[in-house]
């Protein structure tokens, strides 16, 4: 697949995901494969503002390209500034956030709420793709809510103001993350643009993969909470579809080494006391499926130092 001029050598990207997808995260992922990430959004008038941290959020590894940053606001003036910032950041596409169905970001106009507003919608795309030189990409849900579907009209205003891709979430901002991705919609959106499409939500392993490559019939797949603790199912997704191989998840110790990999990485770019405070969560998600699991993960909750989560490490595979 290729977005604008870039070559994305794999059919699956990880998904922005607040909190969750910074540097150390992405560039794990890339490491099992994945074609390429995006970064946590950034509002752009936060951005305008010079936010230390906002900027901190679009900083890129050199061995995480093709990377994305994806930005969110409803502004189109500021979206273009934000734009130009994260091309200086090294970003290789820059993506417009028409999906988060958070209240803080829907209530200020942005996220999903911009799925309400077509004409803004072309607004924004048109102004940011003027902005840079790099890809555009957008990435929307299926509506607001069931009586909002407006996914294939926001889609072609995006695509005929620029876009070189369209990401689509087949849930409504209604649904949240609750329910099922609606397959239809996706495949819907396919029909009507002759830009890429990106399909999202709910693929978890291969069977799931195949079903929406199939029956919508979209370019590629973003892949967002499966991932969590799960980095592999990138390697596990590209050697089926690239060979025909299925493999099996990895060993225990595999899987405690990417932890401890990704957990060391979030402490050498934010610290050790914030990187183990926010990575709690990240070992809880690596636990799942280890036996005495429910246990571990409790523990997970009180790390506080690498030495902790090493001698966590040395209980787990001990128990297995």
């Amino acid at each position: 697949m290729k977005i604008g001029n870039v070559e994305i050598n794999s059919l699956f990207a990880l998904a922005p995901l607040a909190g969750v997808t910074d540097m150390a995260f992405r560039r794990v992922c890339k490491s099992f494969g994945a074609g390429y990430c995006e970064s946590e959004m950034v509002s752009a008038k936060a951005l305008s503002f010079n936010d230390k941290k906002s900027f901190e959020l679009m900083r890129i590894a050199s061995d995480e390209h093709p990377c994305a940053v994806q930005i969110f606001g409803d502004e189109p003036e500021l979206m273009a500034n934000a734009a130009k910032l994260a091309v200086k950041s090294g970003a290789d596409i820059v993506d417009i956030n028409m999906g988060c169905p958070a209240p803080k970001i829907v209530n200020n106009g942005s996220g999903c709420a911009l799925m309400k507003n077509p004409e803004l919608c072309g607004r924004i795309v048109f102004s940011v793709k003027s902005a840079v030189n790099i890809p555009v990409t957008v990435k929307i849900r299926k509506g607001f809510d069931d009586e909002n579907i407006t996914a294939v009209e926001i889609a072609r205003i995006c695509e005929k103001n620029g876009a070189d891709t369209v990401i689509v979430h087949g849930r409504t901002r209604q649904q949240y993350y609750s329910g099922h991705c609606d397959l239809e919609i996706i495949k819907a959106v396919k029909e009507n643009v002759r830009i890429p499409v990106i399909g999202n939500g709910d693929v978890r392993d291969i069977k799931s993969a195949e079903k929406m490559l199939e029956f919508t019939g979209c370019d590629g797949i973003m892949i967002a909470r499966a991932a969590l603790g799960n980095p592999w199912i990138f390697r596990i997704l590209n050697e089926y579809f690239d060979k025909g191989i299925i493999i099996n998840q990895p060993a225990p110790k595999e899987k405690m080494e990417a932890m401890a990999k990704h957990i060391e990485l979030v402490c050498k770019y934010k610290g050790e006391k914030l990187g183990m405070l926010q990575s709690r969560k990240q070992i809880s998600w690596y636990l799942k499926g280890f036996k005495k699991a429910a246990g571990f993960r409790n523990e997970a909750g009180y790390v506080s130092t690498l030495s902790d989560m090493y001698a966590l490490i040395e209980r787990v595979l001990n128990s297995q």
